[in-house]
């Protein structure tokens, strides 16, 4: 019975709100340096929310806009059609509204605007219940910059393998 109770409250034990990963953006900490970043609601039908539900999305190819509006749209993120829906089913790549407060459109608006900015979509995942996204100011890297990452990469993955070998001696 005490399960049931923390799932309802959505919290941990220790009043921690619960975090769910649906999918993380792999190529943007390697196509890009990111400079801030911030969290973000997202608007969604019902069948997008069950597909989340299942793990099913997809940030490769999807970016942040920017509108005449002053509201932030997720562009080209695909969370593929539930199965089980009906007709009424949501288009995979469909533009999802983000829910921003005015300031935090503003401060992100003025970073973004900047030549060589753009809004990157990190990672999505389920807080308390609630889908939301976290959203990066970057700019892009040059191919030096990816050969500079790629080093670094290799040289943490042979030092903690040199420790596992140690560890296992």
């Amino acid at each position: 019975m005490a399960k049931s109770a923390k799932r309802e409250t959505g919290k941990k034990s220790d009043g921690e709100p619960v975090i769910v990963n649906i999918t993380r953006n792999r190529r943007a900490t390697f196509d890009y340096e990111v400079l801030d970043a911030i969290e973000c609601g997202l608007v969604l039908v019902g069948t997008e929310v069950k597909s989340l539900r299942e793990g099913h999305a997809s940030l490769d190819e999807a970016f942040g806009r920017i509108d005449n509006n002053n509201e932030v749209w997720l562009v080209n993120a695909e969370i593929p059609e539930y199965l089980f829906g009906n007709r009424l089913n949501h288009k995979p790549k469909r533009e999802r509204k983000l829910l921003l407060r005015k300031s935090e459109i503003a401060k992100f608006a003025g970073k973004a605007d900047q030549r060589g900015f753009t809004l990157v979509p990190l990672r999505m995942y389920f807080k308390d219940g609630r889908a939301k996204v976290e959203l990066a100011v970057a700019k892009g890297k040059q191919v030096h910059d990816k050969r500079e990452s790629i080093k670094t990469a290799d040289a943490k993955r042979d030092i903690a393998q040199a420790m596992t070998r140690k560890r296992k001696a």
